[in-house]
């Protein structure tokens, strides 16, 4: 059996962006997922970007995310070439085409007591 399943978790670096072509709406999401590694003693941090997209209801969700949100998006990898009119030449890119989203962002406290409730050290429950 094959496979081609994509997890991945990470903050938006830019809003959501939606085209139109061919009746059809494309939403793009650009994914900044994170990693480090040990070199010389010292953590050294990597940015890895993600170009993601999603159709239909999916793509309307996308569009609503906003620059810095932080989302699970799963997917399938998939490349596609094109013509480059910089380069003039035929280009391949990889993206994920997302078949499901989750906004891992926590919700707001809506009050200052909420607020305040998390500021107040916990008792022991023993003494």
């Amino acid at each position: 059996m094959y496979q081609n399943k994509v997890t991945l978790i990470g903050f938006l670096g830019n809003d959501a962006e939606v085209r139109s072509n061919d009746n059809r709406s494309l939403t793009t999401l650009s994914l900044a997922t994170k990693s480090s590694y040990k070199k010389d003693g010292k953590y050294i941090e990597h940015t890895e970007w993600h170009r993601c997209v999603a159709f239909g209801k999916l793509g309307e969700f996308a569009s609503t995310l906003k620059k810095g949100a932080h989302i699970q998006v799963e997917g399938e990898l998939r490349s596609r070439k094109y013509d480059s009119k910089k380069t003039n030449s035929e280009q391949t890119v990889w993206e994920i085409r997302v078949n499901s989203i989750l906004k891992l962002d926590r919700a707001a406290k809506s009050t200052a007591e909420e607020q305040e409730e998390d500021d107040t050290p916990q008792e022991d429950a023993a003494a």
